[in-house]
């Protein structure tokens, strides 16, 4: 365990950004899930709901979840299941 403050402190801090981080992540990920199952449905909002995966994505890079290149890989992933 740890014997002073700033390593108290430091652990503290660390379980706050895990827990915001795996909303976040997982926000993301049923944002796409919804997506894949609204195209495979046949669903009309299907468009809306890549609209709001490609702002979870978005989010989830400006605050550096996941890196840019995963974003840009997802993002064009969900697109062509839309055009297929």
């Amino acid at each position: 365990m740890a014997n002073n403050a700033s390593t108290l402190k430091r652990i503290r801090q660390d379980a706050k950004k895990e827990a915001r981080g795996k909303s976040q992540r997982t926000a993301l990920k049923n944002a796409k899930k919804k997506f894949i199952n609204a195209v495979q449905a046949g669903d009309n909002n299907a468009e809306q709901l890549l609209n709001d995966a490609y702002k979870a994505i978005d989010k989830a890079v400006a605050q550096n979840h996941i890196h840019e290149n995963k974003a840009a890989r997802d993002k064009s992933r969900l697109a062509k299941k839309l055009n297929a």
